[in-house]
């Protein structure tokens, strides 16, 4: 809000076993460690490593890292999308007790740039096919192009690395583990779309056209990939080209590269709300995710719910 010449990652979902020789239960192997099933500490482990448990600790850990930096000065915003990529790492290692290879260094920048191409097209085609069917007329707003670039970027690259830290990487993947792939995607696409009502100029069918055609893309996006640089690569890229295009986002009337005139239906432009309300996209994101959920079943990347046995 994906191709398949990519080295694919285990999806880290077991505990990992710690250097110092703890399983992934809070207890220590063998015999005459510290046992992880009595005691305060051992309740609060078993709690915090269980996926709800660690999704809930890295979201207050994202959140109020994103909090403090999504709207600081100048390079501030980037700086808090590594900020929150460390916190992340920490929870997962340190909580969940589990690798982090949807977060690895290597190929990141390709995995960013093919997500990055996919949410350019994405944005730009549905610019383009509303344009055309005249809802959208532009004008160059000359406000100075290096520095509306530069603070697009920044403040992009924020919001977009922590809210797929916080969507895709924590709760995507933590309701993965409860109840399957199928269900994780549903609900923290329904969640996404919630998380946008409180935008100005919002709607019930704002809401459910963002959980379509941006929940269900990027989660879709997701378990293709398994890659967070993939999924934040599109969903800047997205961000980035709408605001420059002058576009509103979310209910935000950016300071772009362009104004933008808004002719017509607000089914066909998505009013003042933006394009995110547009027919044209939530049909588009719809299209692009169902291959993608088909490429991650064909390669396992479509997990059944976790069976509790006795």
């Amino acid at each position: 809000m994906g191709t398949t010449s990519v080295t694919r990652h285990g999806t880290g979902c077991g505990p990992d076993k710690d250097r110092d020789g703890r399983d992934g239960h809070g207890g220590r192997d063998g015999h005459g460690g510290r046992g992880g099933h009595g005691g305060r500490g051992g309740r609060f482990g078993r709690i915090a490593r269980s996926p709800l448990g660690w999704m809930l600790t890295g979201m207050v850990g994202v959140g109020l890292v994103s909090g403090l930096t999504a709207t600081g000065p100048g390079p501030v915003p980037a700086l808090g999308a590594a900020a929150a990529v460390a916190v992340y790492w920490w929870v997962m290692r340190r909580v969940a007790r589990r690798s982090t290879p949807e977060t690895a260094r290597h190929g990141a920048s390709r995995e960013a740039l093919l997500g990055g191409g996919i949410g350019l097209g994405f944005i730009l085609v549905s610019a383009l096919l509303i344009t055309a069917f005249g809802g959208y007329s532009f004008s160059w707003a000359g406000n100075g192009f290096m520095p509306v670039v530069w603070t697009t970027a920044v403040v992009q690259i924020g919001a977009a690395v922590t809210e797929e830290l916080l969507f895709r990487g924590l709760a995507l993947q933590a309701l993965e583990q409860l109840w399957g792939s199928r269900a994780a995607i549903v609900i923290t696409s329904l969640f996404f779309g919630v998380a946008h009502l409180g935008a100005p100029g919002a709607s019930a069918w704002g809401g459910l056209a963002i959980a379509l055609e941006a929940g269900v893309l990027l989660g879709a996006a997701f378990l293709w990939r398994r890659n967070i640089w993939f999924v934040a690569g599109l969903h800047f890229a997205w961000n980035t080209t709408e605001q420059l295009l002058g576009i509103p986002v979310s209910g935000h009337t950016p300071e772009g590269l362009f104004t933008v005139g808004i002719h017509g239906s607000t089914l066909l432009t998505g009013g003042s709300f933006g394009l995110e309300t547009s027919v044209v996209p939530v049909l588009i994101g719809v299209a692009l995710a169902v291959p993608m959920l088909v490429l991650a079943h064909r390669t396992s990347g479509i997990k059944s719910p976790r069976r509790t046995g006795r």
